[in-house]
C-alpha cells in the first residue's frame, strides 16, 4: 500500500468515525429522550384514558339520577303536579298546589300565623339537577292547631295526590293553652314545567 492509498483509509476511518459519532451524539441527545417522551405520554394516555372512563361513568350515574329526578312517577306512588298551563313562571306552576294546602288547612281548622315563599331554592336537590324541568316552592310555615286537627292536616297531606316533600316539623306546646300547638312546618311543592 502506497502512502497515498494508506491516507485516503485514514481519512475514510475518520469519516466514518466522525459519522458514528455524530450517530451515537444525535442518538443520545435527540433520539432517546423522544422515545422517552413518548414512553410518558403513553403512560399519561393509559392514566387518563382511565380517569376518563372514571368520570363517563360519574357521568351517567348523574344522568341517570338526573332522569330519575324528573321522572313523573318520583315514588312510585305519587306523580309530579303537571300544570295544565305552559310558559308560566314558578309561581304560577306551583300555585295550584298552594291552593290546596291552604283548602288543606282550612279544612283542618289550623290557623296560619305566617307563611315564607322560597321559590326554586338552589340547596333543593331537585331543583338542581333538573332545574330546567321542574319548578319548586318550599312554605316555610308558622301554624297554631290542636293535636286532633294537625294530625287530620298530616293525614291529608299523605293522601295528597302529587309528589311533595316535607322537610321540617317543629311542634311546641302553646304555654297557656296546653291544648293548642305553635308549630314550624317546613314543606316543598315540585311541579314539572310544560
Amino acid at each position: 500500500m502506497d502512502k497515498e492509498t494508506l491516507k485516503l483509509f485514514k481519512n475514510a476511518l475518520a469519516i466514518l468515525g466522525l459519522l458514528i459519532f455524530v450517530f451515537v451524539y444525535l442518538l443520545f441527545t435527540k433520539l432517546i429522550p423522544t422515545v422517552q417522551a413518548i414512553g410518558q405520554t403513553a403512560a399519561e394516555y393509559k392514566t387518563q384514558s382511565s380517569i376518563l372512563a372514571e368520570k363517563e361513568r360519574l357521568l351517567d350515574t348523574k344522568k341517570q339520577a338526573v332522569m330519575k329526578a324528573t321522572d313523573t312517577n318520583l315514588t312510585g306512588s305519587k306523580e309530579m303536579y303537571k300544570p295544565l298551563e305552559s310558559g308560566l313562571d314558578a309561581e304560577g306552576v306551583v300555585a295550584a298546589q298552594f291552593d290546596d294546602i291552604l283548602k288543606l288547612l282550612k279544612a283542618n281548622s289550623i290557623k296560619t300565623r305566617s307563611i315564607k315563599y322560597n321559590y326554586n331554592p338552589m340547596d333543593d336537590p331537585f331543583v338542581k339537577s333538573a332545574a330546567d324541568k321542574l319548578s319548586a316552592c318550599t312554605l316555610d310555615m308558622q301554624m297554631v292547631a290542636t293535636y286532633k286537627n294537625f294530625e287530620g292536616f298530616i293525614k291529608d297531606l299523605y293522601k295528597h295526590e302529587h309528589f311533595l316533600d316535607i322537610s321540617k316539623i317543629e311542634i311546641i306546646p302553646y304555654e297557656k293553652n296546653k291544648t293548642m300547638l305553635l308549630i314550624n312546618f317546613k314543606l316543598t311543592l315540585y311541579a314539572l314545567k310544560v
